[in-house]
């Protein structure tokens, strides 16, 4: 997603030709495709509030833009506390949120029972709402942007592996992989989950890691529940879709890399299953319709790496996204877009690669909100 959107603000430029390489064999192959549609404005730096409100505020106008409907559903995002430490953790989130400006809401659990009816609330010690976050459907976003670039000139090659990123003396970069061998004067590694390979494949070290995480989808309800709601003590989330079905998931301890595959367990279905009904015991019977899997794409820091890499010139980075690349797409692409074409963006210094030239944090140290 990260790279159409990259594409889209490249040829909006006039950048010249632009050619978008996807290992996948179809569109929404990767988390695109996988991710539960959360769109919200709750974290924890101010930098990374900035370009989620972008995000929103571009996922507002993308119908018009794109002519494209992607049901995008500002219903809110409520955190929910059940500890002390969380609710210091969360009260700490709230008060950066509305500083930026967002009418950020602190809940009691009396609040939180009346935004969420029927919801236990025994043990919950209280919440943070934004009303304005929300939820969108992914496969209108992909195939509305996927169709825009190809109107405007890009070339999106899918089933196209990349072997190999070099550098050559002309100061261009060489790109050999399933199309041949390409010229390029900037490459940009948006590859999610693969970013830490494809670099290697460039000769760099980027310190990301992809890690797995599941989701799955009930049988449709009739509207019982407005926003998303987010446990942050084990990652619990879940949402209601304009269809009715639950969508969500929680945090698993899965090892870093691809060996699972993008599956499911018997675990994960079982942990969720419990989490779940200890919020909404009335939802006992309800059963879950299909199950799945897609990697985030984890830092050392919890934050995004954006910008050109510094040990190869035309290198960019759009990378470290963890779990939100969708949710922030719209703003990193015009960012990376603008780095790519030499442009100045103070706003990619927080996130700049070069913060890693020295010894770097263990990978979650700093970890944003990542649920949801």
């Amino acid at each position: 997603m990260t790279g159409l959107f990259t594409a889209y603000r490249l040829a909006r430029a006039g950048a010249g030709r632009i050619v978008v390489l996807d290992r996948g064999s179809y569109l929404s192959n990767g988390a695109s495709g996988r991710n539960g549609g959360g769109v919200r404005q709750q974290w924890e730096t101010p930098e990374t509030i900035r370009l989620a409100r972008e995000a929103v505020a571009a996922y507002r106008r993308f119908g018009s833009e794109f002519g494209v409907n992607p049901w995008f559903r500002q219903s809110g995002y409520l955190f929910l506390a059940d500890s002390p430490a969380e609710v210091e953790r969360l009260q700490a989130v709230h008060r950066t949120v509305t500083r930026e400006g967002l009418p950020s809401r602190w809940l009691t659990p009396a609040g939180v029972a009346r935004l969420v009816p029927g919801l236990w609330t025994a043990g919950l010690l209280g919440g943070s709402y934004l009303e304005s976050d929300g939820t969108l459907y992914p496969f209108p976003v992909v195939w509305g942007l996927f169709e825009a670039v190809r109107e405007l000139g890009v070339e999106v090659c899918l089933g196209t592996e990349v072997y190999r990123i070099s550098g050559r003396d002309d100061r261009r970069l060489s790109v050999d992989g399933g199309y041949g061998r390409l010229d390029a004067d900037i490459v940009v590694n948006a590859a999610g989950g693969w970013s830490s390979e494809v670099a290697r494949r460039a000769g760099i070290d980027l310190p990301t890691r992809p890690v797995r995480h599941e989701i799955c989808a009930t049988e449709p309800l009739k509207p019982f529940v407005d926003p998303m709601v987010v446990r942050a003590s084990d990652g619990l989330y879940f949402s209601q879709t304009m269809r009715g079905e639950l969508v969500g998931g929680l945090s698993m301890p899965h090892a870093e890399g691809f060996g699972a595959g993008m599956t499911t367990s018997a675990g994960f279905l079982a942990r969720y299953a419990r989490a779940i009904l200890g919020l909404y015991p009335a939802l006992r019977e309800l059963r879950i319709l299909r199950a799945w899997s897609g990697y985030y794409d984890e830092s050392p820091d919890g934050l995004p790496i954006l910008g050109a890499d510094p040990a190869l010139p035309g290198f960019v980075h759009a990378a470290g996204l963890g779990g939100h690349g969708f949710m922030l797409a719209p703003a990193i692409g015009r960012l990376v877009a603008a780095a790519a074409l030499g442009e100045a963006t103070p706003e990619l210094a927080p996130f700049a690669p070069g913060r890693f030239a020295g010894p770097t944090a263990r990978p979650g140290s700093r970890e944003q909100l990542s649920l949801g």
